[in-house]
């Protein structure tokens, strides 16, 4: 209680140490006394990866002439190559297809095997292939084959037969059709 006393027996007092202490607090805060550090990371450079991809077949994968019910056709092979930087998803899709008779269409009647012989790009060397696709051509879709990592291959072996119930309504017709290799990343 003393304290309060004080204060008001002395308010001139009270307002001049008041005064004083707001007057220091306000040369204090405005020196701009601070301290200050600074750090730098130059040159940081950002690059896009690539996506490519080669095909070593320019025209056809496999031209098979004479075929017989039941009795498979030469075999085409073709190399597929991630030639860009990034890993990505490749597919394979049947594109257009060209029967040359509407009514006994061939792509309904010709069965394809298409085998992934892996990265070591021959077909003929270690374990079997693995399968990509079997069934006719007519019913392919689009054919997931998996990640290929950038500059990684694989190369692909197609084999064709005519189905074993095909007649002689399938005799001297003709089926051609387009393969279409893609990736997105």
């Amino acid at each position: 209680m003393s304290r309060f006393k004080s204060l008001k027996a002395n308010p001139r007092r009270s307002l001049a140490a008041l005064a004083t202490v707001l007057v220091a607090v306000g040369v204090t805060g405005a020196s701009g006394a601070d301290f200050n550090a600074q750090t730098a990371n130059p040159a940081n450079t950002f690059t896009a990866g690539s996506l490519s991809m080669t095909n070593n077949k320019a025209g056809a994968i496999l031209t098979a002439t004479n075929l017989r019910p039941g009795v498979a056709g030469l075999k085409g092979e073709v190399d597929i190559t991630n030639t860009g930087t990034l890993a990505a998803p490749f597919t394979l899709a049947k594109g257009t297809v060209v029967d040359n008779d509407a009514t006994y269409k061939m792509s309904t009647k010709l069965n394809l095997v298409i085998n992934d012989c892996g990265t070591d790009l021959d077909c003929s060397l270690g374990g079997a292939p693995s399968l990509v696709y079997s069934g006719t051509i007519a019913a392919m879709g689009t054919v997931a084959l998996g990640t290929f990592n950038g500059s990684q291959g694989h190369r692909y072996e197609f084999i064709p037969t005519l189905d074993a119930t095909a007649d002689n309504n399938f005799q001297s017709k003709s089926s051609t059709v387009q393969f279409l290799w893609s990736t997105t990343s």
